[in-house]
């Protein structure tokens, strides 16, 4: 199966986050904060959306922070992925 967004929406998988701290201190998996940085698996059409034209700035492969109560999480054959708005990308990492 395969995820294909629509209109404006963006699909990202999240990166995993850091297991260590710089210090060198363990983080547990409750006391790990999610990190806002993705990767870019699938990107809608763009188009007509609530009557503005939208163009699509990410593709696939990019590598994006988006905010942090952003989008919906949906699970797909055992791996996670955050369906988002375009809007909600805040920056590609180059």
């Amino acid at each position: 199966m395969k995820l294909v967004p629509l209109g404006d929406r963006v699909v990202l998988k999240q990166l995993e986050a850091e297991e260590t701290t710089k210090s060198g201190i363990v983080l547990t998996g409750t006391a790990k904060e999610k990190p806002q940085q993705a990767e870019v698996v699938a990107v809608g059409p763009g188009g007509m959306v609530d009557g503005k034209e939208v163009t699509m700035q990410v593709k696939p492969g990019d590598q994006v922070f988006y905010s942090k109560y952003a989008g919906t999480e949906v699970k797909l054959d055992g791996t996670e992925y955050i369906i988002v708005k375009q809007s909600d990308i805040l920056a590609i990492v180059e």
